[in-house]
């Protein structure tokens, strides 16, 4: 049996600071939601006995995700309390409705925390297939040229490239593929 510790009580000084600032920083990336990506942790994440995460704070739901859904909206009148881009439209009973950039920034702040969004590959996988996707892509257009009897400069590097897509994909190119 795993012995859970669930802070619900939760740190709202803390919490507090790191929203502030990045309320305030909003527009400088990086730094500003790494720091409130770790307050959010810190208060959210559920912890075993020994202070290993047994859950993270985006993987929460229903009764557990009560203090984690609070936040969220702490945060969306905080950036719209801060400046009226950030609010979609007011109802007839005042309430705001905050723009898909506050979701954005709230994604950033998931993803800070570790969250992988479905779709997308983790660590440096998705950057190699991209630029493999576009080795490819830049000899197709060399090797199409040449064959219509076009003169072009980037021959001279077309070996190159497919040299460059062999490290990348650890397979010799292949036109057809």
């Amino acid at each position: 049996m795993t012995n859970v510790i669930q802070t619900q009580v939760i740190d709202s000084g803390i919490l507090a600071i790191a929203r502030e600032a990045m309320a305030e920083g909003v527009v400088k990336t990086g730094a500003v939601i790494e720091n409130y990506s770790g307050a959010v942790s810190m208060v959210f994440d559920v912890r075993d006995i020994n202070g290993s995460v047994i859950t993270k704070w985006w993987g929460l739901d229903g009764k557990e995700a009560k203090g984690i859904k609070a936040e969220r909206a702490l945060f969306a009148n905080t950036l719209m309390d801060r400046d009226p881009k950030f609010i979609k439209s007011t109802n007839a009973e005042g309430k705001r409705t905050p723009t898909a950039t506050v979701d954005t920034y709230w994604q950033r702040v998931k993803i800070a925390s570790g969250y992988v969004p479905k779709g997308k590959v983790s660590g440096g996988t998705d950057v190699d297939a991209k630029t493999a996707s576009e080795l490819k892509t830049m000899i197709n257009r060399i090797v199409d040229a040449e064959e219509n009897g076009k003169d072009c400069h980037a021959s001279v590097i077309l070996d190159s490239l497919k040299e460059a897509y062999v490290v990348l994909t650890g397979e010799a190119y292949n036109a057809n593929k």
